[in-house]
């Protein structure tokens, strides 16, 4: 019994010093140098924005321009210098911006140019490269419109799209308020909630887009439309889901509900236990529709190999939306026992700054994902997937590799408003699988990319052959090179590429913004859009989609 005390002592201090040192490490990058762009070297879209918008447009090597480009999440998103660096202050400045951006993509499209690209900007926590910037081009950084306004009957908050989930839960905590939002507390408003979005209060009220009421976006021609259930509701559809293929969407108004103190945290363990902790969230994804209970947020089991020190541990993130101490839904994961735990009841900003801080910017970053139907023989290939990669990778300096398995319980999918993403025909809960990479050096980037596409192609390979694929693929997950839309569904596909053609018919978000995965519009032929929806109801057109 000493001697396991004192394991346990010690692996507790390794994962407390493997916190420390990859937090430094990522701190300890070297800053790079933005050379002065010249009036000669300018586009005359920047040109152009400098000048309607003085005060709110940046060129390197101003330190607001730096500032913007090396906060970033991803190294690879730090990488790319673009040419200027719109700060806007209110929608109208957004609308002004994206008015001056389209005219310079009608005027190169008319000349048979290549068009500028611009990406839009929330919290920049995406691993993708150009997800929120360009090289060259221009980027729309949201973070100034972070205002979070409760409303006075408590049943509402208008929530900007450059706020972090940090400045919305630390809000709402001392109201005794919260809302379906990001469990990260770094991760912007924005790009989570447009990609559909997780919550630890998902089991109880669906997707975080499944909890907006409306929308305030900039459409293409510039115009400021609010979006909801009554108004351009097609439009308010296909934003739950949908990403940035519509417009800049500059304030959320989200659902709020009275919310206490919760319980979570971790179960840290060593990796002996896997074959448990596997069986643990397998019974736990099992359990049926009016048995699961709803306040039961995760969980979210991480296997993870340090390069570093060469081992594996397990880490399970567990949360109860309620101040209870261990409540019987975790009782499989309780009986496996821990060697380290953080887990107690805390603020809900206390519990998304957990996670926040286990994964701080500044290293080399990929995910990538897939989605599997409750199978344990499938989970098992799953892991030991995970494990081949590991050995494929062992080489990579400073690599951190990890699959994170979750839940998509088949009552999420069926609460709160509908949305684009086409899992309200499922019958069965699923299994959203996660992989990620940490690594320092540019030099392994194509090993890891070689390697992590091969794990994803031998898994789908098993998971098609034993009949427990799935075509769904989270969207906030995936790798640039998944395609998230065709798991939604060709009906839904279709649909969202409807409401682009209406909203956007000149393709300026398909063809000029980056980022955000698009829709393939150039793949068919460019026919008038079919307004009637899923449902067999005809939208009505307003002056907005005549313009």
């Amino acid at each position: 019994m000493g001697e396991q005390q004192i394991y346990a002592t010690l692996i507790g201090v390794v994962v407390v010093l493997v916190s420390f040192f990859v937090h430094h490490s990522r701190s300890a990058q070297p800053q790079m140098n933005y050379p002065i762009v010249s009036s000669a070297e300018l586009s005359a879209a920047s040109a152009s924005l400098a000048k309607a918008l003085p005060g709110s447009v940046f060129f390197g090597p101003h330190p607001i321009f730096v500032e913007s480009i090396q906060s970033y999440w991803a190294m690879q998103e730090r990488d790319i210098v673009p040419q200027c660096i719109v700060r806007p202050r209110s929608a109208r400045e957004v609308a002004t911006a994206i008015g001056i951006i389209k005219n310079d993509y009608d005027l190169r499209t008319r000349r048979g140019d290549v068009s500028l690209p611009f990406a839009i900007r929330s919290g920049g926590h995406s691993p993708i490269p150009g997800a929120a910037n360009t090289d060259g081009g221009i980027v729309i950084d949201l973070r100034l419109l972070n205002q979070i306004v409760p409303s006075r009957d408590g049943l509402s908050v208008i929530i900007g799209s450059g706020a972090r989930w940090l400045d919305v839960s630390s809000t709402l905590d001392n109201r005794g308020l919260a809302v379906a939002g990001g469990r990260n507390s770094a991760v912007g408003v924005g790009g989570l909630t447009l990609g559909g979005g997780i919550s630890f209060f998902s089991p109880r009220v669906g997707f975080v887009c499944n909890n907006i009421l409306s929308y305030e976006i900039v459409l293409a021609d510039g115009t400021i439309v609010t979006v909801s259930a009554s108004s351009n509701s097609g439009l308010w559809r296909a934003l739950k889901g949908g990403s940035n293929n519509f417009g800049v969407v500059t304030s959320f108004i989200a659902r709020s509900f009275p919310s206490t103190n919760i319980w979570s945290g971790f179960l840290y363990m060593t990796g002996s236990k896997s074959n448990q902790v596997i069986d643990a969230f397998h019974e736990f994804t099992q359990a049926k529709p009016g048995v699961y209970d709803e306040y039961a947020g995760g969980p979210l089991v991480c296997f993870s190999y340090l390069q570093k020190l060469g081992i594996n541990v397990i880490s399970t993130q567990l949360a109860y939306t309620k101040p209870v101490s261990w409540p019987a839904c975790w009782a499989g994961f309780k009986s496996i026992g821990k060697l380290w735990s953080t887990i107690k009841i805390r603020s809900l900003t206390s519990a998304t700054d957990e996670l926040g801080k286990l994964s701080p910017p500044g290293l080399r970053d990929l995910f990538f994902t897939t989605t599997v139907k409750n199978d344990h023989a499938t989970l098992m290939e799953i892991y030991a997937a995970y494990k081949r990669g590991a050995e494929a990778m062992r080489r990579v300096r400073g690599m951190t590799w990890t699959l994170t398995l979750q839940p998509l319980l088949l009552a999420m999918m069926r609460k709160g408003q509908p949305d684009s993403q086409g899992l309200a025909t499922r019958t069965e809960s699923l299994v959203i699988v996660l992989f990620t990479v940490v690594w320092k050096d540019t030099t392994d980037d194509e090993l890891v990319d070689q390697t992590t596409r091969g794990i994803i192609r031998q898994i789908d390979q098993y998971a098609a052959s034993r009949g427990t694929a799935d075509t769904y693929r989270y969207l906030n997950d995936c790798a640039s090179w998944q395609r998230p839309y065709d798991g939604y569904g060709a009906e839904n596909k279709r649909f969202l590429q409807d409401m682009s053609r209406a909203y956007d018919p000149n393709g300026l978000f398909q063809r000029a913004c980056v980022g955000g995965f698009k829709l393939d519009m150039d793949r068919i032929s460019p026919l008038q859009p079919d307004l009637t929806n899923v449902t067999g109801q005809t939208m009505k057109r307003n002056t907005d989609l005549q313009s």
